[in-house]
């Protein structure tokens, strides 16, 4: 029986390690020993991350750098809100470098980093905390099927 290649549409689990430009460590699948699992052609990821996955198997390690756009994308100026500091309890006060869990019309719960506190504004940004990086995956495929 021949080992699995990675295609456009294979369910993959894997590892992997993020680190920014300055090699510090972003986030890990490490730190829990939880793999992710990855749908290839489910539009999930970007084209460029899955077309590094390509071709590897089970037991295959990659190392790779990808542009902002090719990762998490560039931060959206429509996803900065101002948000009146009365909205936030004196017990719990917004400070800059929290993150908060907002519940969105849906009932769905997404987190926003409080950038600034100026006033009566408290400006909440929910960018995904790695957009507009440039980032280095190291990746160790588990399974593939």
């Amino acid at each position: 029986m021949t080992e699995q290649v990675i295609t456009g549409s294979s369910t993959v689990i894997f590892h992997f390690d993020i680190k920014l430009s300055d090699g510090s460590a972003a986030e890990s699948t490490r730190v829990h020993n939880k793999p992710a699992k990855l749908q290839m052609g489910d539009g999930s990821i970007s084209a460029a991350f899955e077309a590094e996955l390509t071709g590897l198997k089970a037991g295959d390690k990659k190392t790779f750098t990808l542009k902002p756009e090719d990762a998490y994308g560039m931060p959206n100026p429509d996803n900065i809100y101002y948000v009146d500091r009365s909205k936030f309890s004196a017990d719990a006060p917004a400070k800059p470098g929290m993150i908060i869990g907002f519940t969105m019309p849906d009932g769905s719960e997404m987190p926003g980093l409080v950038r600034d506190v100026a006033g009566e504004s408290v400006t909440i940004d929910f960018n995904h905390p790695l957009a507009g990086q440039t980032l280095t995956f190291s990746v160790e495929i588990v399974q593939v099927s």
